[in-house]
């Protein structure tokens, strides 16, 4: 299977695989919180979602494009799609799983100079919409591989970031092998009946829970505290209020220059050179609304990136003198925002629920996008060159055949190396981390460069991955000291004992009315 593919399929793989790290690592969670665990309400919120998706991939599956082939249809949406929800799709599918768990907890660490991700998303959107978008979609194309500026067939790299989807499956009850197959199953069933609209409309109704799932923790976190002034208070002198940052050490974890420099690269390789994103630029009925998507795109990677590390300080008010992890509570700075929910909402039956709808919508958003995009590419670079004459009847039979091939053997995968070492995936991730910049650099020659020949590219990919592979292998052995990445202080001074519990009481000895800085009393 060609890189580009297997890096699809890591994609694929890690929402599922990152579970059962959780699984085994939470299983305290529920314990120490003494939580009675999902109620009726929050399952029928959760299966609610789900029902949806399916509801959204059936009505698309029998709604056609008039006057549009099957196959175009199935993987361009017949090239008819309004802008506003191609734009929420490309947002959902790229940004979705790593805000629910992973933004949060990045802020909590780190401080709200997170948010200058804003700025080079925004950079990055300014320059696909500018030098990248109007090739592919002049040239109306389905696979970004048949840009014809290239001088040869090179990979590219599907890298999505990394996927923080946690859930808390000792709180909930939900046992993993059954919420594997059963939500692989789902995501599989509809992106294989509705296609390309059924992604797009499904990434809509996910972004708005997503969103939703966001606000809840925003607004009942900040009363907990005593209001957006306490919150604000106790963000300012735990120095999470941090935006002049604009240090040079490439050590930091994250800077202004890390993020605008570093950061526009980094998504300007996934918007470029990506066939997920590609195919929903020229699904777009004109090149113009294609550019008003990414505009779409970039506001709702604005908001929820925003509502994201806002969840964050929120977090740190709550937990500014009982750090989770240092009290030992949770095992893994991933299991943040997994712990306050069900912390914050145990006595509101629905709401983790709707965080757990809001964590599965990250996954469904970027596996069924992931799904659809492999499709195109098999169907259109390795199938369709031998299928010349067939029928449309044909080739939209085969489409729906490969996209149910790629999500049955992703989760049948999944399932297999979840019984592996954690190590395997963090290998993937390095992987696909390691081969994003050279492949962007031969997508920029070959489209840019007239004098671009085989020799050129082959030795630029080369060199490009060999200097990407050592600072990453370099960067594993010899690790920069938290200091000296920039995370900042938390404690764990007011902490009940660990051996202390109580059945309507949390463990997290908090008092926002007595005090700004001081820890909230029990509720």
């Amino acid at each position: 299977m060609p890189l580009r593919h297997m890096q699809f399929y890591y994609l694929l793989l890690s929402p599922f695989l990152y579970l059962e790290r959780i699984r085994m690592s939470s299983s305290r969670v529920d314990t120490e919180l003494d939580s009675p665990g999902f109620g009726l309400l929050d399952y029928a919120v959760f299966a609610a979602m789900l029902a949806v998706s399916v509801a959204i991939g059936l009505f698309q599956s029998v709604h056609k494009a008039a006057g549009r082939s099957e196959v175009e249809d199935f993987f361009t949406g017949g090239r008819q799609m309004p802008a506003v929800p191609v734009g929420m799709s490309l947002c959902a599918s790229f940004m979705s799983a790593v805000q629910v768990l992973g933004v949060p907890s990045e802020a909590y660490l780190y401080g709200l100079k997170f948010l200058y991700m804003c700025l080079g998303q925004a950079l990055n959107s300014l320059l696909t919409a500018l030098l990248f978008l109007p090739i592919y979609y002049r040239l109306g194309i389905t696979s970004s591989n048949q840009v014809r500026y290239l001088t040869l067939t090179v990979g590219r790299s599907q890298k999505f970031g990394y996927k923080r989807i946690v859930f808390v499956y000792s709180a909930t009850g939900l046992n993993m092998w059954a919420s594997l197959f059963s939500t692989g199953f789902i995501c599989t069933f509809y992106t294989t009946l509705g296609g390309m609209k059924a992604v797009v409309w499904t990434d809509v109704f996910q972004v708005v829970v997503m969103l939703s799932g966001f606000i809840a923790i925003i607004i009942h976190g900040t009363l907990l505290v005593g209001g957006v002034s306490e919150v604000l208070h106790i963000a300012t002198n735990g120095s999470r209020i941090n935006f002049n940052d604009f240090g040079l050490d490439p050590q930091k974890r994250y800077s202004f220059w890390s993020f605008t420099v570093g950061g526009t690269m980094v998504w300007l390789s996934m918007y470029a050179a990506n066939q997920a994103q590609v195919q929903r630029y020229i699904s777009c009925r004109t090149e113009r609304e294609a550019q008003w998507a990414l505009f779409v795109n970039q506001v709702g990677l604005c908001v929820i990136v925003s509502s994201a590390a806002t969840c964050g300080v929120v977090m740190f008010a709550l937990y500014c003198h009982c750090d989770p992890l240092k009290s030992g509570r949770i095992s893994a700075p991933d299991q943040y925002m997994p712990y306050m929910v069900l912390d914050i909402f145990r006595d509101l039956p629905g709401v983790p629920g709707l965080f757990l709808a809001c964590a599965y919508s990250g996954t469904l958003s970027t596996v069924s996008t992931s799904i659809n995009a492999m499709a195109a590419v098999t169907m259109e670079d390795l199938l369709k060159p031998c299928l010349f004459g067939s029928s449309q009847r044909k080739q939209i039979l085969l489409s729906k055949a490969l996209s149910f091939m790629y999500g049955a053997s992703c989760v049948t995968t999944a399932a297999l190396c979840s019984l592996l070492d954690w190590g395997v995936l963090q290998g993937s991730f390095t992987v696909m981390g390691v081969v994003n910049g050279p492949l962007l650099g031969a997508f920029i020659l070959g489209i840019f460069i007239p004098a671009t020949n085989k020799p050129g590219v082959f030795v630029g990919v080369a060199v490009g991955f060999c200097l990407a592979l050592w600072l990453a292998v370099g960067s594993s052995i010899y690790p920069p000291s938290p200091q000296r990445m920039g995370v900042l202080p938390t404690s764990a001074d007011h902490c009940l004992s660990a051996n202390t519990t109580h059945s309507n009481t949390s463990l997290m000895d908090r008092s926002p009315a007595s005090s700004p800085s001081d820890p909230k009393q029990s509720r």
